[in-house]
């Protein structure tokens, strides 16, 4: 299994925008992508911002490509996301899930 992990930030007052979009427009993608494993999304307050940790898990590489496509260490972000984040990383990290527990 890979997991993918991404990090964005956004101000207080539009986070909750933000975790929003992923639990219904991100999450409606996702589970339409073959070999999607399930994801969790990560928040942390830190001053004025939040910081949003997403990791998803795939069977494979091929089924990452399916969401992000053949360039799948660029982040995919839809306009609404774009909107809430005030940054976020514009490439994303996969792992070998070594352990589950």
């Amino acid at each position: 299994m890979i997991a993918r992990t991404w990090r964005g930030w956004a101000a207080v007052a539009t986070a909750d925008d933000y975790q929003r979009h992923y639990e219904t427009a991100v999450a409606e993608h996702l589970r339409q992508v073959p070999g999607f494993q399930g994801a969790r999304l990560l928040r942390r307050q830190e001053g004025g911002e939040v910081e949003f940790t997403s990791i998803a898990f795939f069977t494979d590489l091929a089924a990452v490509r399916g969401f992000a496509g053949d360039d799948y260490e660029i982040a995919v972000l839809e306009d609404e996301a774009r909107r809430a984040l005030s940054r976020w990383d514009e490439r994303v990290s996969h792992a070998e899930v070594a352990v589950v527990l």
